[in-house]
């Protein structure tokens, strides 16, 4: 089997409608697909109503947290998507997205970059407004060769020159809250140190006493001694490992199956959740 668990649609800020994914991962040849817009589910209809037969939908979720000053992301799988207390979360989040991406392009307009806020909506339509549809915008410029570009300390990058803080949940709260909803949590790219600073190793400690389910380790944005890294504290911690693509359809150069998970792992996430469960393609 080949299991993709981390992907993106225009539900949020891919490029791929949720159609389109899921059939452009059948056609990658993924047996299993993980829908995981940031803090949204709003792709989920379109990407059940297109699945392919042979391709299984996993539903889930990219939960923007902060933790000591620092960004990270928690992959949640398999919750219950009305469950009230975790979507208010989601809302407040999404809601934040907008003046937040209003802020980065008033701070890169004085940094002297002519971004629009109109140009920024243009790009992200009708998904949830982040940070790569402003990277795009700049990318359109010519300030910035590629999307990846953009996320460094000049730019966007986590506490960057045109950075700005958003309404983001404690990795904690977030953990209890997919539990809550029935769900399995995993910190995604817990050791991308190019996106800016990470959380120490401790804190994945105590989050992983506090009920993480695993950490994603096979990633772009990993390196082998990171992934050494990450292998050994997930097996002194107790915690399942994955790998996934993070795919963002053309906005990123990396391709859907390019990293996968290893079958036992995902059966593992299967079982342990019980809000809501993977959906086999009849053909969409």
């Amino acid at each position: 089997m080949r299991i993709d668990l981390h992907t993106h649609s225009t539900a949020s800020d891919g490029t791929d409608t949720p159609a389109e994914l899921v059939r452009n991962a059948a056609a990658a040849g993924l047996d299993v697909v993980a829908l995981t817009d940031h803090d949204s589910v709003g792709g989920y209809a379109g990407a059940r109503a297109a699945l392919p037969a042979g391709l299984t939908l996993v539903t889930g979720t990219e939960l923007s947290c902060r933790i000591g000053g620092v960004s990270m992301h928690m992959l949640a799988y398999l919750f219950d998507p009305d469950e009230p207390e975790l979507a208010r979360e989601r809302e407040l989040v999404r809601d934040d997205r907008v003046p937040r991406a209003q802020g980065m392009v008033a701070k890169l307009r004085e940094l002297g970059v002519p971004v629009t806020w109109e140009q920024v909506a243009r790009i992200a339509g009708d998904g949830a407004v982040g940070r790569p549809h402003v990277a795009a915008a700049m990318v359109e410029l010519g300030v910035v060769d590629t999307v990846s570009d953009a996320f460094t300390p000049q730019w966007l990058a986590n506490d960057g020159r045109a950075y700005v803080d958003k309404h983001e949940l404690d990795p904690f709260d977030a953990v209890r809250l997919v539990k809550a909803a029935g769900g399995v949590t995993v910190f995604a790219h817990p050791l991308a140190v190019k996106r800016g600073r990470t959380v120490p190793e401790s804190v994945i400690a105590e989050l992983a006493a506090a009920g993480l389910d695993g950490v994603e380790v096979d990633h772009m944005d990993h390196d082998d001694a990171a992934r050494a890294r990450l292998r050994g504290l997930a097996a002194d911690l107790g915690l399942l490992t994955t790998g996934s693509s993070d795919y963002h359809g053309s906005r990123k150069t990396v391709a859907l199956g390019e990293y996968t998970t290893d079958p036992e792992i995902y059966g593992e996430i299967v079982r342990r959740a019980t809000g809501a469960f993977p959906v086999p393609g009849a053909g969409g």
